[in-house]
């Protein structure tokens, strides 16, 4: 009985941080797309527009294995929703240091669909993702 009752309670801790971590991707999704100056999903969707996609896809995917480390390392749900905040600004504040500081056109790059420059967002998004992840821990 007491192991019945161990798993339930890890089932429901699973149910419980899945579900706020696939929120926190919606969230992430839905305040991306609304800080760049692009509109991803007509892009995408529209457009057809694969660099669009790379960018887009390494976003989420960057963002995704950070909210893995938080996962993985947090010590209460409060715990996980503050360092999942921190996850989102890191990974938007990584989007204007390529398009301010590195990359000024890459804006434009992106909507003239140059795979090039939907890559090179993809690989920064997915590296702070990781180095994100690497920091979480205690």
């Amino acid at each position: 009985m007491e192991h019945t009752m161990l798993l339930l309670n890890g089932l429901l801790n699973f149910v419980i941080y899945f579900g706020v971590a696939v929120v926190f991707l919606m969230v992430f999704k839905a305040v991306y797309v609304r800080v760049t100056p692009h509109d991803e999903w007509k892009l995408i969707k529209e457009d057809k527009n694969t660099a669009a996609a790379i960018a887009f896809s390494g976003a989420i995917i960057g963002f995704a294995l950070a909210v893995a480390g938080v996962v993985k390392n947090s010590v209460s749900l409060f715990d996980f929703t503050v360092w999942a905040t921190v996850a989102l600004v890191a990974q938007l504040v990584a989007f204007a240091i390529v398009r301010f500081a590195f990359m000024p056109k890459i804006v434009e790059r992106i909507e003239q669909n140059e795979i090039s420059a939907g890559i090179m967002v993809a690989s920064v998004s997915v590296a702070i993702g990781c180095l994100n992840a690497a920091c979480m821990t205690y």
